[in-house]
């Protein structure tokens, strides 16, 4: 295991596992470039550059590379290290490991969510994360390729039904929802499961905060066909967007194209069934089972 003043012929061993972060932040990876500039206008090599801090080469790369959380000794030899820029320290202050059962790509949009002041979703492909009842999520989670290992897929579990605590302890947040019709009517599982999802959802949207729209399969072309949309607006007045594909989300926040994802969502408001329309559809679903 590597350690202070880690001897030169441990250079040559790789690092453990159990030494690496198994979900790299954007913020380790930051870091990490950060390092390495620091060191290569240092004219420094990886070698040289371990000597100075004490610890191995492979500690050293693992760093730069953000695979590892670095200690406050390795912050703080690094900084004399590449010439007491100060850079170094100050960025450690903004270090954070990735969040477990959270996609990379999908964590900044989850910090903003945490504070929003109102969230919509429009979602075509699935029900969405907030209104997911848990045979549904690990239904989900168990459909994913590659196959998840089960300790993964429990902390992915443990994430979903984390954050629908929001919808019930922030009793003044609005939370609107609009869901195509044909992913109510998806089978998944059993019928008892597909029961224990309606009863989920339906119990979950019936707070005043909470507003559930479905687009009907006889609907006509509408405004959002480009995909599904996440909308929220933070404390100080700030409106931001996400989208998410195939391995991949984009958190969006020009205001101009931000200003158009509003403009269709409210256009699709007024397209989809108004709230008490579409819990009676529920209703009606549940009771064709």
């Amino acid at each position: 295991m590597t350690h202070d003043g880690a001897s030169e012929n441990e250079d040559d061993l790789a690092v453990p596992e159990v030494e690496r972060e198994p979900d790299p932040s954007d913020s380790l990876r930051t870091f990490g470039a950060v390092v390495q500039a620091l060191r290569e206008h240092a004219g420094l090599s990886r070698e040289e550059f371990a000597r100075l801090v004490q610890f191995s080469k492979h500690t050293v790369e693992s760093v730069e590379l953000g695979r590892r959380m670095p200690d406050e000794s390795f912050v703080e030899r690094a900084e004399e290290a590449s010439g007491n820029t100060g850079a170094l320290r100050k960025a450690a202050k903004y270090l954070t490991r990735g969040e477990a059962g959270l996609a990379a790509w999908f964590r900044r949009w989850a910090k903003l969510e945490k504070v929003a002041v109102s969230l919509s979703t429009y979602e075509c492909r699935l029900v969405p994360g907030l209104l997911q009842s848990e045979g549904y999520a690990r239904a989900v989670f168990e459909g994913t390729v590659p196959v998840a290992p089960d300790d993964q897929l429990e902390d992915f579990m443990a994430t979903r039904m984390e954050r629908q605590r929001m919808l019930l302890e922030r009793p003044t947040t609005p939370f609107h929802f609009i869901v195509e019709e044909h992913v109510f009517r998806r089978k998944f599982g059993e019928t008892e499961q597909m029961r224990q999802l309606f009863d989920h959802v339906l119990e979950l949207s019936a707070p005043r905060n909470v507003t559930l729209q479905i687009i009907p399969l006889e609907a006509e072309l509408h405004a959002c066909l480009d995909g599904p949309v996440r909308l929220l607006e933070t404390p100080k007045g700030q409106r931001f967007g996400y989208s998410e594909g195939q391995q991949n989300g984009r958190l969006i926040s020009d205001a101009k194209e931000v200003r158009l994802l509003y403009q269709r969502y409210d256009t699709l408001r007024s397209q989809a069934l108004n709230p008490t329309l579409s819990r009676g559809l529920l209703e009606q679903l549940r009771g064709e089972l």
